[in-house]
């Protein structure tokens, strides 16, 4: 079953089965990362900028800044959730992440 993933409104939301699901402004926990020199980055999401799914997990690519050092810019793929059974299940933001380099 396809179900539709895409970036809406300037890249403010991630949208699954035509639905707003992810959107930013929040802070993400990211402990495996390039993307700053931070062990943990706490970054708080801008944008989205592409999103795919791969193996079931929904991804995106955002753009954020690290509130510990202020790094600012794109980060890599990032797990936003996952579908099962054709619907999307959210992961939790603080649990602790890793991005894949893009």
């Amino acid at each position: 079953m396809d179900v539709p993933v895409r970036v809406l409104d300037d890249g403010a939301w991630i949208s699954i089965g035509d639905s707003r699901e992810v959107g930013v402004s929040e802070m993400w926990r990211i402990d495996d990362h390039e993307f700053c020199g931070c062990e943990v980055a706490d970054v708080l999401l801008e944008a989205f900028f592409d999103s795919r799914v791969r193996e079931g997990s929904v991804e995106a690519r955002p753009i954020g800044r690290c509130i510990t050092c202020s790094t600012h810019g794109p980060l890599g793929w990032l797990p936003i959730g996952r579908l099962e059974d054709g619907e999307f299940v959210a992961v939790d933001p603080d649990a602790g992440h890793a991005t894949t380099p893009a």
